[in-house]
């Protein structure tokens, strides 16, 4: 990934970490989930920069080589769009396509709904069109079991426990893993922490190599995951406000077949049904048959092209 280059900017009185390759006047911005940074779209940036686009990424505030705001545990979904406001503003760039991952989906939502001037077109990978407070999805919310890894990271103090028994690499290996699985991660008995799911000498997903997750190790040993626990798991059931508004930018959303977030309850019958385009009017749903949550690493070449003729038929 040589040809990447990395500065950082300012943005919100903090240093922000930016990843780019590529030059001209069409960008792309890609925002991350989680246990995830710049380095997971490793193979979209350079794809996309072949096919004649600028390509962008940021550590979100407190991830990777980003600064911590001064206190992580107030951090908001709304500090993260601010952030990628002031991002855009600080790289002189108008308008941009948005390409997002996991809870950056809440991110690039919200950004499509507050920042509509700003949007050129979404594209969402393994997180539908929601806004954080899931009002779409409330009435199944009772049906997640207790032992669930969001109802346990939401609780202070308890993933902090789970995760300080081991160092940052493993941690972010069993997560991979975990999150690799079309099974939503969830604890036997109350006894049983999430981590203990997966056994440390369970190997890594075939597309993963070593040099991969010790790339992620490092950024999670220089970040920690007070800011990670706080955005998107303390917040992710508050409501942002929002929920009236909707997306006239148009709008792709990629979910694998396999992700174990299509059990989520009541998620299947949003994306399904059609409901979401009650809120994205202008939106193309497309299924990967073999895909996993982390389709972007796990199928890079399908993911590349659907992204790239999305972007293609929406460039301006």
């Amino acid at each position: 990934m040589e040809e990447i280059e990395h500065s950082h900017v300012q943005a919100k009185g903090l240093k922000l970490h930016v990843a780019q390759i590529g030059t001209g006047p069409k960008v792309v911005v890609f925002l991350h989930g989680f246990p995830e940074i710049w380095y997971s779209w490793r193979h979209q940036m350079v794809a996309v920069a072949n096919a004649g686009y600028r390509a962008i990424c940021f550590d979100f505030r407190g991830y990777g080589l980003s600064e911590h705001p001064s206190e992580p545990e107030r951090a908001t979904f709304n500090d993260f769009v601010d952030d990628a406001v002031a991002l855009l503003d600080s790289l002189g760039i108008s308008k941009a396509h948005l390409v997002s991952k996991d809870f950056g989906a809440f991110v690039a939502t919200m950004l499509g709904v507050l920042h509509p001037e700003r949007v050129s077109t979404i594209i969402l990978l393994g997180v539908p069109f929601l806004l954080p407070g899931l009002s779409p999805l409330q009435s199944q919310l009772p049906l997640i079991p207790s032992g669930f890894y969001m109802l346990r990271w939401l609780v202070p103090g308890r993933a902090e426990a789970d995760f300080g028994r081991f160092d940052a690499k493993t941690v972010v290996r069993k997560i991979y893993i975990m999150f690799s699985g079309s099974e939503p991660p969830v604890a036997a008995t109350d006894n049983q922490e999430i981590m203990d799911l997966v056994d440390s000498s369970t190997p890594l997903p075939p597309w993963m190599s070593e040099e991969d997750i010790a790339e992620y190790g490092s950024l999670y040993e220089k970040s920690g995951f007070r800011t990670a626990l706080q955005v998107p798991y303390r917040t992710l059931m508050l409501s942002c406000g929002l929920d009236d508004g909707k997306i006239r930018a148009p709008g792709l959303l990629i979910m694998g077949e396999k992700d174990y977030i299509m059990k989520f309850p009541g998620l299947e019958d949003y994306i399904k049904t059609g409901k979401v385009k009650e809120f994205v009017p202008n939106l193309e749903v497309t299924f990967s048959s073999e895909g996993t949550h982390f389709v972007q690493e796990q199928l890079p070449e399908e993911v590349n092209q659907l992204i790239i003729s999305f972007l293609d038929k929406h460039s301006e």
